[in-house]
This record gives C-alpha cells, sequence and structure tokens, in this order.
C-alpha cells in the first residue's frame, strides 16, 4: 500500500478534452476555505492548442497548469510512454500527497502508473465504469487505472458492482456523483444560445436558426476509421436531416477520414450543416436546444440525459448505462435500419423524458474533495 507523503497538496491531472469537464469542479471544490488540502493542475498537452485554451480552460475558468508536460499527438503506445517518461521527473520533484486522475485517455492510465510505481497514492474519479467492450482504448485505461487506484469514485451505483467484481476493496468505492453535471450546472446560465452559433458558423436565414434541428457528434475510431461503417453512417445521417436539419460540430480526425472516403460531397448536397469544433458554452447550448442529440460520446450521453434531451448512441455499447435505464439515451448501433426506427419513434413519441440520476446534483465535486481530506487525516493518525 502506498504511503501517505509529500507536501499537503494534491496533484490533478487533465490531458485530454474529455478530462476538462471534470476537473473544473474539482479545482473550485480544493480552492474553497474549507479544504484543509490544496491541489495543484498538471496538463499532459495530449490535446492542446490556442483556441482550445479559450474554448475550455478560459470558458470553465480552469487555473493556468502549475505544469504543462506539452506532449502533443501520436499513436496510443507513443503517447502513452512520453506522457509517463516526461510525468516522472515531475513527481520526483513535486512529491505530491496523491496523483488525481480523471476519466480514461492515455493521460489518466499513464499518470496512474508512474504515480503508483513512485508509492505515491492514485485518486480515480469516474471510476467502475465499464462497456464491457475491450476493443476499446478507454476499456482498458479505465480497468487498468481502477486496478492501481487508493480512491475511486463513482458516479453510478453499478460502478461498484464492476469493480467489487473485480477485486477491488469496498472500502476504497465512493459513490459521489458526476462531475459533468456539476459543470454542466455550474455553465447552464451562461451558455452561448444555439441561434448565436448557428448564425456565425452557417449563411443560414434568420427564419431558419429557430427551426428545430438535430445535433451530430462522432470521433470514435470504431465509427469513422472504417469506411464502409463511416458511409453507411453518414448515409442514414442524410436520410434524418431530409426531415430534421442537422448541425455536425466536426472533430478534425473525422473531417480527415471523411474526405479520404470521397464523402465530402454527400454532406455538401444533404440539409447537414457541418461547423468547426465547438467551445463548451456553445456546444451546451447546441445540446439544449436540440430536438435530439445523435453521437458516439460518452460525456454527451450524460449531459443529454441532464438537460432531458433525446440521445441516440451510434455505438453497439455504453459504458454509461443509467443514461439509458433512467435518462434519455437510446442505443442503437450503426445499422441503418435501428438508427432510422429509432429516429422515427422519437418523432411520434418525443423520445424518451428520463430523470436526472441520484446525486447528480452538482454537489460531486464537494463530495470528492471532502472524501480526500478525511482520508488524507486518516492516513497521516
Amino acid at each position: 500500500m502506498s504511503a501517505l507523503t509529500g507536501s499537503g497538496h494534491i496533484l490533478c491531472i487533465v490531458g485530454a478534452r474529455p478530462n476538462f469537464m471534470k476537473i473544473a469542479p474539482i479545482m473550485r471544490a480544493f480552492a474553497e476555505p474549507d479544504s484543509a488540502l490544496s491541489a495543484k493542475l498538471l496538463h499532459t498537452g495530449q490535446h492542446y492548442d490556442a483556441a482550445m485554451k479559450h474554448a475550455f480552460f478560459d470558458q470553465l475558468h480552469i487555473p493556468e497548469p502549475d505544469m504543462d508536460l506539452e506532449v502533443g499527438s501520436g499513436s496510443h503506445a507513443q503517447q502513452t510512454a512520453d506522457i509517463m517518461k516526461r510525468f516522472e521527473p515531475v513527481l520526483d520533484e513535486d512529491r505530491p500527497l496523491a496523483v488525481l486522475v480523471v476519466g480514461d485517455v492515455n493521460s489518466t492510465i499513464a499518470c496512474a502508473l508512474v504515480a503508483v510505481k513512485k508509492d505515491i497514492p492514485v485518486i480515480h474519479v469516474e471510476a467502475g465504469l465499464r462497456s464491457g467492450d475491450r476493443n476499446m482504448p478507454e476499456e482498458i485505461n479505465r480497468i487498468l487505472t481502477d486496478q492501481l487506484s487508493e480512491l475511486l469514485f463513482t458516479t453510478e451505483a453499478v460502478a461498484k458492482d464492476h469493480l467489487l467484481r473485480e477485486g477491488i476493496s469496498q472500502d476504497k468505492v465512493h459513490f459521489v456523483g458526476n462531475v459533468m453535471i456539476d459543470t454542466l450546472r455550474f455553465n447552464l446560465q451562461d451558455v452561448v444560445p444555439s441561434q448565436v452559433t448557428r448564425a456565425k458558423a452557417s449563411n443560414a436565414s434568420a427564419e431558419s436558426l429557430h427551426e428545430k434541428y438535430g445535433l451530430v457528434t462522432l470521433h470514435r475510431p470504431s465509427n469513422v476509421d472504417d469506411p464502409v461503417v463511416l458511409e453507411r453512417l453518414l448515409q442514414v445521417l442524410v436520410q434524418i436531416s431530409r426531415k430534421t436539419p442537422l448541425l455536425f460540430p466536426m472533430h478534425p480526425r473525422t473531417e480527415s477520414r471523411i474526405v479520404a472516403a470521397g464523402l465530402s460531397d454527400w454532406l455538401a448536397a444533404s440539409a447537414i450543416s457541418t461547423l468547426p469544433p465547438q467551445g463548451y458554452l456553445e456546444m451546451l447550448g447546441l445540446m439544449k436546444d436540440a430536438r435530439v442529440v445523435l453521437t458516439d460520446s460518452g460525456g454527451i450521453q450524460e449531459e443529454t440525459t441532464a438537460l432531458g434531451v433525446p440521445c441516440i448512441t451510434l455505438r453497439e455499447n455504453t459504458e454509461r448505462p443509467i443514461t439509458v435505464d433512467e435518462g434519455t439515451n437510446t442505443v442503437v448501433g450503426t445499422d441503418a435500419d435501428m438508427i432510422l426506427a429509432c429516429y422515427e419513434d422519437l418523432s411520434e413519441t418525443g423520445g424518451k423524458t428520463g430523470r436526472l440520476p441520484h446525486l447528480w446534483d452538482g454537489m460531486a465535486a464537494t463530495r470528492i474533495v471532502r472524501t480526500i481530506n478525511q482520508w488524507a487525516v486518516g492516513r497521516n493518525t
């Protein structure tokens, strides 16, 4: 078991887009006067550019990182290895009480592995999520990070069952709620209205800006790297757009795959409006006002549930089943007939209304930091 050593602070790790929304409320909670522990922020640079800094760090009021590894892109193995090599000397110098990681990206597992090898405890926020699909790199990252962690904070009750089955001690697991929803609730009053975003990004008429629309996001390798799957998904999205105009903020990687597959003309001839990548507040506004969201993003499944917006997940599984069981999400896979059938049903019924899951109340980060403070006191006595 790791020894509790260090200088009285927790080193929080952020690395990629999905991390930013999760770390923001945690940093705020550590800054509250009632927290005996302080926090430092390290950005691995797994995802970073100047536009992203404005779109996420500035909008979410995330403090400037105390350290930046500036790793950049690469294959999974290369990126993970680069993070580990650059993170090790940081830990040697900084010696925090613990390293806190969020989510399931390469930065998460890389920093967790280095920390535990250095006998520094690991804290994992968003632990226990499982899709059951080990072909997803994120699934491997989740499983391994949980095995390395001494404190595991979960977003839904079923996550604890997964962890116990994998041999994790029950006393390490804490059900605290969802920090993504903390961020959503904190920023909801500041969202950029969808009409503003649409008007800036297109030549749409003023009248059309008030039409009901659907929102699309695609980025997972299983959907965009296989030209056959990508073409099938675009075909069905074109069909849906004939009845409901679609907005498609496009991930750069997805755009490059569409171009490489020779499918750009399909989008140009459809009622699908492509947009550049959006900031958090812009994306939240687009989601909030959408009639339906079609996505392969795990975080968006949670956000649409919190917003009460019907979500069609273009994947064969989800690591966030509570969004299906209690929320607005329906998982349909990538079969065109299944997607169309779900869309048609939604058009007739208005879609699932769902309900807000337990502890998705905007206070998850407060519970996390309170538990970490108590844990630190207990380890020092």
